[in-house]
């Protein structure tokens, strides 16, 4: 199943830091991982995951971008400077090209947008670094896409529906249309 991938036997040290606010997907993802053979530790906050990257040095990292207290990236920055040989990859629900470049800058691996699932993340984390990465097995359909990021301005604007259609240049009506239905597969 991993192609042109290592194994996870190949690496020394197994343990697995996971670092993301929203605890349901960070427990369902903590308990796959473990039984694919990796030691985790959890974190939901900025200062927690900074905390567990000093004290325990993890090899491996999968960080959410946004978290309650903060950006990620302060976390993937940590868990590099605590272990340089660490493999991290960073998730998120917004996924922007910016956001991808820093985190790529700041040692981040790869760049998953959620919801990722385990084989996902255990495919970017063993991935071979002088290889391409492989297309995700399931993407987000572009429907599913546009949903996610009228979500996310609607987040940022407070909620605020009145400025999250001026701002995405919408009318008022459509957008109420569009936030009453269900997110699309």
């Amino acid at each position: 199943m991993l192609e042109n991938n290592s194994n996870l036997t190949d690496f020394k040290g197994k343990s697995l830091l996971i670092v993301d606010d929203d605890n349901p997907f960070r427990e369902r993802l903590a308990r796959a991982m473990e039984k694919k053979g990796f030691k985790v530790l959890q974190a939901e906050s900025v200062k927690k995951g900074k905390d567990a990257a000093n004290s325990n040095k993890p090899q491996f990292g999968v960080v959410d971008l946004r978290l309650n207290d903060g950006n990620g990236i302060e976390v993937v920055r940590e868990i590099q400077k605590s272990n340089p040989n660490s493999r991290v990859i960073m998730l998120t629900g917004y996924g922007n090209i910016p956001t991808a470049v820093a985190a790529i800058k700041l040692g981040a691996i790869d760049y998953l947008s959620k919801p990722a699932d385990a084989d996902d993340v255990e495919r970017a984390l063993l991935a071979d670094p002088n290889k391409r990465a492989e297309p995700p097995e399931n993407p987000m359909s572009a429907d599913r896409v546009k949903w996610e990021h009228i979500h996310r301005v609607f987040e940022l604007c407070n909620r605020n529906v009145s400025e999250t259609a001026r701002r995405l240049k919408m009318h008022r009506r459509t957008l109420q249309r569009i936030l009453s239905k269900r997110s699309p597969k």
